[in-house]
């Protein structure tokens, strides 16, 4: 057949367009399968090393957990495709699903799970319990491992599922048989995302890929269970430290997610028809002062005591949540919402706080103007502004109150520091926890108060130790209710922390991320968003 010059002509630009076109729409879907989001500055990888949020946030992408709990709370396989219990409810065997491999292409046994838990054992409270109970653990081949208990006990499968302290990620055996208090850096895990090890530039970005390999459950995702889909194929933390810094780049569409904005720019970016401000933690967080038991002047009770009364709760919402939708005030150790929130031994609240209370009580401490060292974090505006109104409240009754300002990262390393102030200590830091949290008693370092075997400033109260290892066996609400008034009374005598406020910090992100994850604590998951 012969072709006349037109049709010829006509052949050449289409040959042009299929040239061009490619590559333009290349451009636009890697732009669309690229999500850049602010999280703040990864420096430990490591999830069981730290409590970090942002580490956990990293272990959420790259590990995965043997039960995951749903949006009700309630635990839910993951990694286990069925388990069974023995008629004197003694002893657990556990079978993983198929299709279960590490980022490095070796599959993930039971001997990986076993060597994970006994890590996670180490420092995790729940994980400490569940060791304290357990007669053995091992494997039986390589998808099936059991988990033998002294006595019959009811709580395995939700310390499993835990999600108030550090989630038990589930690692390799030979990053697993490190010690506890030495970090994993490989940062090879079997989740849905890998970590892209030759794109990391720390201290200013890191970068997760799709993991292709990985095969997710079919049931649909719900907080931290169901089928973790990755819809994108890269994902990119950049790390801006500046709050204001960070609002512009999410304006300009140079990032598409926020963590954490500061308060006083929530109307601005409410203001932006393509922003969204949305409570990914559903249940809010606690603010608190967290006290160094360890030095003076906080080894004396009195000194925390007055601590206790000075704290304007109303005031403090204003400097970290202006907007009063986003806040109020907690009494309660158990938090604002929980089963468990009581009004136990909290006469010390007084609207305004008690600054002549609390200038006595300092004085009945032999206070004798020691300085008191205020780590500060720079990167996060909330916890620095809080940060500041303590250092002055404090000031004003006399107190020699000074701020060390620093990263949240460099926060986390030298808050493990238990020497003096003039050894490079610290006297307090301010810091959150989600409400959901707050329920879980055996769950969460926040309440641990076995001295130095505690979290961060080493709180030390035989007592309420005492009737925490209780809650364990308590076997109905009601009475875990009357146990945690108990548990309040103590608390509030001993002063474990310091409450600020309460908050329900949003996130901010561009109109076009969509479905989102939320869940009821503080940890952000990744899988099953989409840019639309």
């Amino acid at each position: 057949m012969e072709t006349s010059r037109r049709e010829l002509m006509k052949l050449g630009l289409a040959a042009g367009a299929t040239v061009c076109m490619p590559s333009m729409l290349r451009a636009q879907t890697g732009e669309l399968r690229t999500v850049r989001m602010v999280m703040g500055d990864l420096q430990v990888f490591d999830p069981v090393f730290t409590t970090s949020d942002i580490t956990q946030f990293h272990g959420l992408a790259i590990y995965d957990t043997l039960f995951g709990l749903d949006s009700n709370l309630v635990a839910q396989p993951q990694m286990v495709n069925k388990w069974a219990v023995s008629e004197d409810q003694k002893s657990y065997t556990f079978e993983l699903r198929d299709g279960l491999s590490w980022h490095d292409g070796t599959p993930v046994t039971a001997a990986d799970c076993v060597a994970s838990i006994r890590r996670w054992g180490q420092v995790d409270p729940a994980g400490q319990l569940l060791l304290e109970r357990a007669a053995e653990i091992s494997s039986k081949d390589d998808k099936t491992f059991d988990i033998v208990f002294k006595e019959p006990f009811g709580l395995v499968i939700d310390l499993l599922a835990n999600a108030a302290g550090r989630p038990l990620f589930i690692m390799r055996e030979q990053d697993a048989k490190r010690p506890a208090t030495e970090q994993v850096t490989a940062n090879i895990g079997s989740g849905p995302f890998k970590f892209n090890a030759s794109l990391a530039k720390p201290g200013s970005s890191v970068t997760y890929d799709r993991n292709e390999d990985y095969v997710p459950r079919r049931e649909p995702a719900s907080e931290f269970s169901g089928g973790k889909i990755v819809n994108v194929d890269r994902v990119i933390w950049d790390n801006i430290s500046d709050p204001q810094t960070a609002v512009a780049a999410l304006q300009a569409a140079e990032v598409d997610f926020l963590i954490q904005p500061p308060a006083d720019l929530y109307p601005a970016i409410e203001a932006d028809p393509n922003l969204e401000l949305q409570a990914l933690a559903k249940s809010g967080s606690a603010y608190y002062a967290r006290i160094n038991f360890l030095q003076k002047p906080f080894d004396n009770v009195k000194a925390r005591q007055a601590l206790l009364h000075l704290i304007d709760q109303e005031a403090f919402v204003q400097v970290v949540s202006p907007d009063p939708k986003y806040g109020g005030t907690v009494t309660s150790l158990f938090g604002s919402k929980t089963a468990y929130s009581n009004d136990e031994n909290t006469g010390w609240y007084k609207k305004g706080g008690d600054a002549e209370k609390a200038k006595q009580l300092f004085k009945e401490a032999g206070y004798a103007g020691e300085k008191v060292l205020i780590l500060t974090p720079t990167d996060w505006a909330e916890g620095n502004n809080a940060s500041q109104f303590l250092a002055a409240s404090l000031q004003k009754i006399g107190v020699n109150a000074e701020l060390a300002p620093m990263t949240w990262s460099e926060l986390s390393a030298r808050r493990e520091n238990k020497g003096s102030v003039e050894d490079g200590g610290w006297s307090i830091f301010v810091t959150s926890q989600s409400d959901f949290s707050l329920g879980n008693p055996i769950g969460s370092s926040f309440f641990l108060a076995n001295g130095e075997k505690a979290w961060y400033g080493w709180p030390k109260s035989d007592e309420f130790e005492a009737l925490r290892s209780k809650w364990a066996d308590v076997g109905t609400i009601e009475q875990r209710k009357e146990l945690a008034r108990e548990m309040q009374r103590v608390w509030w005598d001993f002063v474990g922390t310091v409450f600020l406020c309460r908050t329900l910090s949003p996130s901010a992100h561009r109109k076009q991320l969509t479905d989102l994850i939320s869940t009821q604590g503080e940890y952000r998951p990744m899988w099953n968003m989409k840019k639309v």
